[in-house]
């Protein structure tokens, strides 16, 4: 068995796949947030700037400076460690009050960092400034908070990343691990299964997924070709001995013709024997033959809707006279005036129930009455043959369908044990079950075929 590679995984590179998506999705998204949380930072930090620096200027009056620089001064000693700036200039730019001097700044917002007097080094401020009865008041906070806030985010958003790649790594690895463990058990059976051992079957695990489905679909495909093999050897082993001992026959004729030639004896009837036994084993290759075409779906392109009644009713007609001859009572029962239409091929469903009569008239003796009768169920008809015969072992009664199988194991009755493996291609071919029903005494064979509107074709 082939060593396992994670990175050739396809459950693990589906996983990777969605996880590359959603760390992407998440990164972009991530991306929106930070702008739109910088964007509304920088927008509360400008209101609070503007504010208090409205505050400072409200206590200016006119010709009073006194009050403006005490004010200044007093919330200037309220940041020890400067994360607000103030600082009111004279007309000249003399410094008159607070806890830094503002160079050349211009009215309104601006930014400086530690290049201007008194700003301590590696910082950065957002400022106001303003005109105050002809003095310069400017009031600047420290955007260190802010940069905080963003610097948090960002490495939230980094381990966030960090966090979802490695689970989605960790779960592709153990998903496709999972995965490949119940792959490997498919391969494992196709292998013992090409190797000869076709009663090896794919483990399942129950949980009804996609893979158990499949494998139960392989499981069911693989109790189908068992079957069918062990069916092939049946047909090897039945054809051998089916046509074994015809050919020995035609054999000893022919040789008993020849020596009767040489003495110069009439051979007339070893030649019909011989014939006799030659048409018997056309018939059993031909129905061979035709069960093989039947089943490869050949016939399909000769369907119709049909009436099964009056197929069933020429059937009755056909096999009365001969099952009267022979002893025994056919009769048929139809519900009059009632249409049952099926699609399929005339000439085939004759022959079906033909097989079916004519098996019934082989195995049932004198006195038997059988029975045809055509019911209607829902979606389906339902065409039974019945009888009061002997009837069959339930043990026997799948069996009776495989090729050349035949209850009399000695094979000394007449038959090629062909008829009802035909029936069941037939059936099969028109999407019918089959069925048969031990009626005590007596046997019945019910072939239900779907309605013409239902069939599936």
């Amino acid at each position: 068995m082939r060593r396992f590679n994670l990175l050739r995984s396809t459950p693990f590179r589906l996983a990777l796949t969605f996880a590359f998506l959603f760390v992407l999705a998440f990164i972009l998204s991530g991306a929106i947030v930070y702008q739109l949380m910088s964007a509304d930072l920088a927008e509360r930090l400008d209101d609070s700037i503007k504010e208090t620096y409205s505050v400072v200027a409200a206590t200016y009056a006119e010709s009073d400076l006194e009050d403006l620089v005490a004010t200044v001064d007093s919330h200037a000693a309220l940041s020890a460690k400067k994360e607000q700036l103030f600082s009111l200039t004279g007309p000249a730019g003399n410094h008159l009050a607070g806890n830094f001097t503002a160079g050349d700044l211009p009215d309104g917002f601006s930014m400086f960092d530690a290049t201007m007097p008194g700003v301590p080094a590696g910082t950065v401020y957002r400022a106001w400034s303003g005109s105050v009865g002809g003095n310069n008041l400017t009031v600047a906070f420290n955007l260190s908070e802010t940069d905080e806030l963003e610097t948090i985010v960002l490495m939230s958003f980094g381990w966030g990343t960090l966090i979802i790649t490695g689970l989605a790594v960790a779960g592709g690895a153990l998903l496709a691990s999972r995965v490949q463990r119940r792959l490997d058990g498919i391969a494992a059976t196709m292998v013992d299964v090409s190797h000869g051992r076709l009663d090896a079957r794919i483990p399942l695990v129950g949980n009804g997924d996609d893979i158990d489905g499949v494998s139960a679909q392989v499981n069911a495909a693989l109790d189908r070709l068992s079957a069918l093999v062990e069916g092939m050897k049946q047909v090897s082993a039945n054809i051998a001995h089916d046509l074994k001992t015809p050919l020995n026959r035609l054999q000893m004729i022919l040789e008993a013709a020849a020596d009767k030639t040489a003495l110069g004896e009439e051979v007339s009837d070893d030649l019909a024997d011989a014939r006799a036994e030659g048409l018997q084993i056309n018939e059993t290759f031909d129905a061979l033959l035709r069960i093989a075409q039947i089943e490869a779906g050949a016939r399909k392109a000769r369907f119709i809707d049909l009436d099964v009644n009056g197929v069933v009713e020429s059937i009755a007609e056909i096999y009365a006279d001969v099952a009267e001859d022979d002893g025994k009572s056919l009769t048929a029962k139809i519900l009059q005036g009632t249409q049952c239409q099926i699609h399929g091929d005339r000439e085939l469903l004759t022959q079906m129930f033909a097989n079916l009569v004519e098996n019934a008239l082989r195995h049932c003796p004198a006195g038997t009455a059988i029975e045809l009768s055509v019911i209607p169920r829902d979606d389906r008809i339902l065409v039974k043959v019945g009888d009061d015969g002997p009837g069959i072992p339930t043990e026997e009664c799948e069996k009776v369908f495989q090729r050349l199988y035949r209850l009399d194991n000695s094979r000394t009755t007449p038959g090629s044990g062909l008829g009802l493996s035909l029936v069941r291609a037939i059936a099969d071919l028109h999407g019918a079950s089959i069925t048969l029903e031990d009626r005590h005494p007596g046997l019945a064979v019910v072939v239900g075929f779907p309605r013409a509107n239902s069939s599936v074709l």
